[in-house]
């Protein structure tokens, strides 16, 4: 019998990194040129450490997007383009969750609902079965879930440990109960404990309170958060109690675990409407951390945080501030895939 599939971590190598370029036709339109120049900023970064596979929505974007990564000096040999239709760019969410096997991967495909039917999602629910029937990946086998899940809202530690909030869960499953959803997610991810989140948000998200915005794993031992130092801030009362649940929190081996508090930005306004700007939302790839940047004052703290949370890693500032406007960021525009899947 093989043993079962193991959830790895994501700062465990990776093959490549999933991407999807923005266009017209996505929400981006209105700050199309801002949100690309990040997008250039964060292939640059990646394409230095390890290939991408972007998907683009037809011939004429592939063209837009060499032009605008050769204009910088991007590696294009580094860059696998896959041409289908997609409704917006959050890979992070409508990418596939992969898990290794003893021979092999196991890419599991979960129901995407545009968090909870907030946005038309009905080509981005096709994305993972679509790269897979086109044989993209080595080894492979293609599991499909209806059941509401994004990537953004969870996190592993490699071992068996998951973290989540339950706030996003229970929104998009209001009739299950926390022991139902706990048991159905450690099968499916093969994990055999499930750590809670019962507080914390940020104004802007409409993820109803994914993990990835809020706090993260940096080791088995370590989590990386986001802190909110002002009494007058509207985040203060719950992100203070979020960092208490933390504390609370112990190891597999029964200690508390290290906990590294990532500063709190000044509020971005657009038009009146605050955007969710955490330095929780990075993306770690081979060698460097991409931490999230939004032209604040906190933005050189956010990285001294992560240099020590995660030692021998690069810190590599990608700005930010055109993706917020969407509500979401770094990390929730990209999907990380393991070491040796990408054929």
């Amino acid at each position: 019998m093989n043993p079962s599939p193991r959830f790895p971590a994501e700062w465990e190598l990776q093959s490549a990194v999933l991407i999807a370029w923005p266009h017209a036709g996505t929400d981006w339109a209105d700050r199309l040129a801002q949100v690309e120049d990040t997008y250039v900023a964060l292939v640059a970064a990646i394409s230095r450490r390890q290939r991408l596979l972007i998907c683009v929505a037809d011939a004429a974007l592939e063209a837009r997007a060499r032009d605008r990564l050769g204009a910088v000096g991007v590696d294009i040999d580094r860059i696998r383009f896959e041409q289908l239709p997609y409704d917006d760019t959050w890979l992070r969410d409508s990418g596939p969750i992969t898990l290794r096997e003893d021979d092999g991967f196991l890419m599991l495909d979960f129901h995407f609902t545009a968090w909870g039917g907030k946005f038309e999602a009905g080509l981005d629910d096709q994305i993972v079965s679509t790269l897979f029937d086109r044989g993209l990946f080595r080894g492979a086998r293609h599991r499909r879930i209806d059941f509401a899940l994004e990537g953004g809202g969870i996190e592993t530690d490699g071992a068996g440990t998951l973290l989540s909030t339950w706030t996003c869960l229970h929104e998009r499953h209001p009739d299950a109960s926390r022991d139902d959803i706990t048991g159905k997610l450690q099968t499916w991810l093969s994990q055999d404990r499930t750590l809670w989140l019962d507080h914390g948000y940020l104004e802007g998200d409409d993820t109803d309170a994914h993990i990835d915005t809020l706090a993260r794993f940096a080791g088995p031992d370590a989590i990386v958060y986001q802190g909110c130092d002002d009494p007058t801030d509207s985040h203060y009362a719950e992100l203070q109690a979020m960092a208490a649940e933390l504390a609370a929190f112990r190891t597999r081996a029964g200690n508390p675990y290290r906990l590294f508090e990532l500063p709190w930005a000044k509020p971005v306004l657009d038009e009146g409407r605050r955007l969710a700007a955490s330095y929780a939302n990075f993306l770690i790839i081979n060698d460097a951390v991409l931490m999230p940047a939004y032209d604040d004052a906190a933005d050189a703290a956010a990285a001294a945080v992560l240099a020590k949370a995660f030692p021998g890693h690069e810190i590599v500032a990608i700005p930010c501030r055109s993706l917020i406007w969407q509500n979401g960021s770094l990390h929730c525009i990209t999907m990380q895939l393991p070491e040796g899947l990408l054929a």
